[in-house]
């Protein structure tokens, strides 16, 4: 995903999006109960006894619980992480999703939002520009910034700590679905030098790599909202 769709739907079978990226937490709480099933044959014990399948079952449900209760939290830190929230306070979750909703109605680049939040200024709009620009309604974006910096003013890690911290959660280099289908029609053709650029390129993501610049570019008009499937 280049241009964030909170309801993006990955694969082309996935007609109902199932999988569409607003509904993570509930399909991964799903594919784990699944997982969970498959493994009741080997915890132990002789299954034929009566109830004993079911008790398992039960404990798999009740270890699986767990999810629920921590989920949330994991993701409150990762999301602090990414905005650079070395301190956890009340309203942090209110941003995040602010920030999520004016990047999935501008269709920002998922990538390249976060990575150049790293350079805005706690002070001032001085260094808006890499990621502002990325957004087409600017006021939008303005008015989150604002909120975003008064939430700066309450961390105690001076600039080059918080962006630092930031570039190290924050991927500059990511295998997007063009450089992907790039390197796979020159391997078609039995020339594998893009597949040993792209390996070179993302065995250091959060990296800066000047001579590696383009493939950390906004991709091309082309890719649009291109589609793959589990065999891709």
């Amino acid at each position: 995903m280049d241009g964030f769709n909170a309801h993006h739907i990955c694969n082309h079978s996935d007609t109902q999006g199932r999988y569409a990226y607003s509904r993570q937490p509930q399909v991964d709480y799903w594919n784990l109960f699944c997982l969970a099933q498959a493994l009741v044959p080997l915890f132990g014990g002789n299954l034929l006894e009566e109830g004993r399948e079911q008790r398992v079952v039960e404990e798999a449900q009740k270890v699986m619980e767990r999810y629920k209760t921590r989920f949330g939290p994991a993701l409150e830190a990762t999301m602090r992480a990414k905005l650079g929230l070395a301190l956890a306070r009340e309203g942090d979750d209110k941003l995040a999703n602010g920030f999520f909703e004016i990047t999935h109605a501008n269709r920002a680049d998922f990538t390249l939002t976060f990575r150049n939040l790293a350079k805005l200024s706690k002070t001032d709009a001085s260094g808006d520009a890499p990621v502002r620009d990325l957004f087409l309604d600017r006021a939008a974006f303005d008015a989150w910034a604002a909120m975003y910096r008064e939430r700066l003013a309450h961390e105690t890690r001076d600039a080059a700590a918080r962006a630092e911290a930031m570039n190290r959660v924050n991927p500059k280099y990511v295998l997007r679905n063009h450089l992907a289908e790039q390197a796979i029609r020159q391997a078609a053709e039995k020339d594998f030098s893009e597949v040993a650029r792209l390996l070179d390129v993302l065995r250091h993501p959060y990296d800066e790599q000047p001579h590696y610049e383009a493939y950390a570019a906004l991709p091309p008009n082309w890719v649009g909202d291109l589609e793959v499937s589990c065999s891709s």
